[in-house]
């Protein structure tokens, strides 16, 4: 979110600031921070990021103007600041923002895992996903990878306190070895699709079923669409091997 921020403030810096200077057209500081936050929904839109995205991305520079102005002493800044990283610290390395499954998509995922299959989500966020399939399907076995600190440490605490018949594991998604699971679910970006639709053809079994939330691997064609009746309207994209 910080490096889409940081994109929208120079897109507007250097686009649309000389436009409006050449007009004439005068205009406050507020309103260049709200004309940024605008530039920062249009890429947010761009990138696909769930709905939820588009007021933090609109008010996140005005928002900074507003705390500039309360006076705060500079560690309150360094605590919002190592929460931030905390949070999404590998989502410039990874390009994969932090994305939490609606529980419309629980529900349908519970619906497609076979009996006794040993299932893996790729990037596990809070474990909310594992810990639903872990009550509804208990015979199974389930396993989450997440690299973002804190929701790793949230999930890992939830697992422990719910029983743990699920496990979260720090690690990339890159590093699983995805022969070891019957089904694969992901809810990453549209950037790496196509790179984890190779890995997923190099180790995943005949047979085994690889589902992705909202983003489509590019240029194939999924074997089942199924339309989730959540806020986005996401759908699921099932690829069986």
């Amino acid at each position: 979110m910080l490096l889409l921020q940081l994109a929208a403030a120079a897109l507007w810096l250097l686009l649309a600031m000389p436009l409006l200077r050449w007009s004439g057209v005068l205009m406050s500081f507020w309103q260049h921070a709200l004309g940024a936050g605008a530039v920062a929904v249009f890429l947010g839109l761009a990138w696909r990021l769930p709905g939820w995205w588009l007021p933090i991305n609109l008010l996140f520079i005005p928002g900074l103007l507003v705390m500039q102005g309360l006076g705060l002493a500079s560690s309150w800044y360094l605590a919002a600041f190592a929460v931030l990283l905390l949070v999404y610290g590998g989502v410039a390395r990874s390009q994969v923002p932090l994305y939490l499954s609606s529980r419309k998509a629980w529900h349908a995922v519970a619906g497609l895992v076979p009996a006794h299959a040993a299932v893996v989500d790729l990037g596990s966020g809070l474990g909310g996903m594992l810990a639903f399939l872990a009550r509804q399907r208990p015979e199974g076995r389930y396993v989450g990878v997440e690299t973002a600190p804190l929701p790793f440490l949230l999930a890992w605490i939830r697992a422990q306190l719910g029983g743990a018949r699920y496990t979260i594991r720090w690690n990339s998604l890159w590093k699983v070895d995805l022969s070891a699971f019957d089904v694969v679910y992901a809810y990453l970006s549209p950037v790496p699709m196509a790179a984890l639709w190779r890995k997923v053809q190099a180790e995943m079994r005949p047979g085994t079923l690889f589902i992705s939330n909202t983003f489509a691997v590019p240029g194939v064609e999924p074997c089942t669409v199924v339309q989730l009746d959540d806020l986005h309207q996401s759908k699921l994209y099932l690829y069986r091997l």
